[in-house]
């Protein structure tokens, strides 16, 4: 992956790039596996310290991560791998992947959701959440299931 990022930073310097990850590490979840479950709670700062040393990682590379979402389809938990995050389980977590980042002096963004456009109220929870709010960029959103008129609901709420 690497060298091919390297490659087309070489054709487009600006380009952007959004890491989104499929799991957390196995060790890290409800079932000890890459199919389903969820994050163990007691791991969310362990997670975020994940986030931290990959985009560092990255940079190390000469490759700037811009932005991330905490889960990829997180109300998907059936593809291998994949990981259920509720709303509830994002909110938790970007309260320590938020500080994480500000301890660690990165400005990578933090994009929430990252599902499709039929559940809304995921977004909106997420953002309405006063102590995640300051740390979130937006809402990243599929476009498989729902209306797209979804993203307007949400940016007006």
């Amino acid at each position: 992956l690497i060298p091919l990022l390297k490659e087309i930073l070489l054709i487009n310097p600006n380009i952007k790039i959004m890491a989104v990850p499929w799991s957390a590490p196995s060790w890290m979840k409800t079932n000890y596996t890459t199919v389903g479950s969820s994050l163990v709670t007691t791991f969310n700062s362990s997670y975020a310290r994940y986030f931290v040393k990959y985009i560092q990682a990255m940079k190390e590379q000469g490759i700037t991560i811009d932005a991330v979402c905490p889960q990829n389809e997180p109300l998907h938990d059936g593809n291998n791998p994949s990981m259920l995050m509720t709303a509830t389980q994002q909110i938790s977590f970007v309260k320590k992947l938020g500080p994480a980042f500000v301890a660690a002096g990165i400005k990578t963004k933090i994009v929430i959701y990252d599902h499709n456009c039929d559940k809304p109220e995921y977004p909106i929870q997420v953002l309405n959440d006063a102590t995640v709010d300051p740390y979130i960029d937006g809402a990243a959103f599929h476009l498989y299931a729902g209306d797209i008129s979804a993203l307007s609901t949400v940016h007006n709420d």
